[in-house]
């Protein structure tokens, strides 16, 4: 039985509000086993994107070796009825459009990048906690658990409490979305300057504040009831529900980009708090009302993993696994396994995912090779006879390493495949990278790569056993190795380990283990392979643009290691300049003023930029064939300057002529 998850809208609006059907992805199931699952956001490079996933799908059937018609049926993960009441409201917005549903749509986006005609009864959508729960057990490895899924909202709830066993999903209790502690912790955020998809973030402030400073204010937000409930201050219409009691003791909220002040530190700790204090009220509640000593957690709200540390220490189950994909890409994977089972396909247990490795790729080292060699103006490509050994001696020295192999990831970390990577020691790593790569906030952690021969002389992983690949878990560091890891111990002594088996990942603990050996640390600082301005990235093109325009020292992109020859703005005059499909130009005057130019990409919450009318018109001839240099010219040092800031926004593409 082969059955393909998807998540995502339909591309009805160009604009399509960021937080609406976000996580577009796709996931291939064949007889349980998860063997193809990969974001679209890695494709458009939009972050968290809800366009439709024509590139994950492609790329999910490419890796399976299978043609649109072997798939047996479509999952989607959410329930019939609320895709269509969503489409009912556009419809109603929008007289002007035709009316359509979702299973319309479905097929009409499979006809259109695929030439896929797929009948009405093999599309079959699935309730999204629901989907979310399967996804969560099926690669739990475990044979019976109690399953929480907890995120902003499903159809009509935010938290639903399962009982999983002997292939059997018995839900035992869901919470209104009124009670949503994703939509509380999304709402509070923009008091600090943050919106939809940095909730991350949030909690990486929290451990530097103080959660008594503003514990009255949270306090009044919700009241704790027995048996698990609790209800949630009603809302003024249209008001947040968190903006009253804040407004109230004149709680000044931080613009973004504005400094973040000790306020700011201790309303993060203060959310970070309730959100806890909440949801173990619930987990504990269903712990003990039924005895399950295995759980399984995910959703959207699985990710925030101080929350997951927490659940390590309490004490309360033997065991715990979060999904590394808990956010609705894994919801996709769901979907899949409950089309199966509609077609009559059981559900089947499966040994605990191992890996996240499920997307495609870089190519053949022939295809890595020529796509390196094309940048020969740039950089300069060495083959190392032993490229693992070279890269540990390059981290021992001191480098930041871009580091790309094998297969891409499956969720929001870089697990070691498509990885920026440091020496965890000192203490500095840890501010060059967030303001050389990153170009983020100084407060912001990075995570631990540990080998397991090693990982407990350095981490408490407390006694609840769980699965630390997947960087799900922030665990205490041990107080007397803290000053040793100081570019990865947190404020607070705590860090978001990961533990790298040679069965996850051969290479990536092959490096670890030669770095401990020449420093006597086997530990490295693991961030994923990005600047701020795009998704993680996926093909070699992704790879070497991070890498020109950022200040990592060195790239290995398999067994290569590349240099820069020469500064990127140097060498821009003989790239190919292409637009990507989202950029937009727009000019606006008043009269007598000077013509304002400006780059935008169209997507909800797209950035955009003001450019010279130099930039401009070079941007409006761009065909996606001509160099930079064919189009504009001789470059001056001002012009050069602002390309190279604009490709580093991503507002375009540039590559070597063909």
């Amino acid at each position: 039985m082969l059955t393909l998850g998807i998540s995502g809208h339909f591309d009805l609006l160009p604009a399509l509000y960021r937080a609406y059907m976000h996580d577009a992805a796709a996931c291939l199931v064949a007889d349980g086993e998860l063997v193809a699952a990969v974001e679209e956001e890695r494709f458009n490079r939009i972050k968290k994107t809800n366009r439709f996933p024509a590139g994950a799908i492609r790329a999910c059937l490419d890796l399976a070796g299978v043609a649109p018609g072997d798939v047996d049926a479509i999952g989607y993960y959410f329930d019939r009825d609320l895709v269509d009441l969503g489409l009912g409201n556009f419809h109603v917005a929008t007289p002007v459009q035709p009316v359509r549903w979702g299973v319309d749509l479905l097929q009409e986006r499979l006809r259109e990048h695929f030439d896929w005609e797929v009948p009405a009864d093999r599309i079959m959508f699935t309730r999204h906690h629901l989907a979310h729960a399967w996804s969560s057990f099926a690669r739990s490895g475990m044979a019976d658990a109690l399953v929480v899924v907890m995120d902003g909202r499903g159809e009509n709830v935010s938290t639903t409490v399962h009982l999983a066993g002997s292939g059997e999903m018995r839900e035992l209790k869901s919470y209104s979305v009124p009670q949503s502690l994703g939509l509380l912790y999304q709402e509070a955020i923009g008091h600090v300057g943050y919106g939809f998809g940095d909730e991350y973030k949030v909690m990486g402030l929290a451990p530097y504040g103080d959660p008594a400073t503003y514990r009255e204010q949270f306090r009044s937000l919700y009241a704790l009831r027995p048996d698990g409930e609790y209800d949630m201050t009603p809302p003024i219409p249209d008001i947040n529900p968190t903006v009253a009691p804040f407004y109230e003791v004149g709680f000044r909220a931080r613009r973004a980009g504005e400094p973040v002040t000790q306020e700011h530190k201790d309303f993060a700790a203060g959310l970070q708090e309730t959100l806890e204090v909440l949801a173990m009220h619930v987990i504990t509640h269903w712990a003990r009302r039924t005895g399950a000593k295995r759980l399984c957690f995910t959703g959207g709200v699985a990710h925030n993993s101080s929350l997951n540390g927490l659940l390590l220490r309490s004490g309360l189950f033997e065991e715990v696994f979060v999904h590394p994909s808990s956010h609705d890409a894994g919801a996709a994977e769901g979907a899949a396994i409950v089309a199966a089972a509609r077609l009559g396909t059981p559900h089947t247990r499966v040994e605990r995912l191992v890996s996240a490795s499920l997307g495609p790729d870089l190519g053949t080292s022939d295809e890595v090779e020529r796509t390196l060699r094309a940048w020969d103006g740039i950089v300069e490509v060495e083959r190392p006879a032993d490229v693992v050994g070279a890269t540990a001696e390059l981290l021992a020295g001191g480098a930041v390493v871009g580091w790309a192999h094998g297969r891409s990831e499956f969720g929001p970390r870089a697990l070691g495949n498509r990885s920026i990577l440091a020496d965890a020691r000192p203490a500095h790593n840890r501010d060059r990278i967030n303001a050389m790569v990153k170009k983020r906030e100084g407060f912001r952690p990075f995570a631990p790569a540990v080998t397991p021969e090693a990982a407990t002389d350095y981490f408490d992983l407390t006694a609840t056993e769980a699965d630390h690949g997947f960087m799900s878990f922030v665990v205490h560091v041990l107080e007397d190795r803290r000053a040793e890891l100081g570019a990865v111990t947190h404020v607070d002594g705590t860090a978001r380990v990961q533990v790298v088996t040679p069965a996850a990942n051969a290479r990536f603990h092959e490096l670890i283990t030669r770095f401990g050996e020449l420093t006597g640390t086997p530990v490295l600082l693991n961030t994923s392979f990005n600047n701020n301005a795009e998704p993680i990235v996926q093909s070699v093109h992704d790879v070497l643009t991070t890498y020109l325009t950022t200040e990592i020292d060195v790239l290995v992109v398999e067994d290569f290691l590349v240099r820069r020859r020469q500064p990127v703005t140097m060498a821009l005059d003989d790239l190919v300049l292409k637009v990507r499909p989202m950029t937009r130009l727009r000019q606006d005057w008043r009269p007598g003023e000077e013509v304002s130019g400006e780059v935008y990409l169209d997507y909800s919450f797209g950035p955009s930029a003001k450019v010279s009318p130099t930039v401009f018109n070079l941007l409006a001839a761009a065909d996606g064939e001509s160099t930079v240099a064919a189009l504009a010219g001789t470059l001056t040092d001002e012009v050069r300057e602002e390309l190279v800031s604009l490709w580093q926004q991503r507002f375009f593409a540039l590559s070597p002529k063909p």
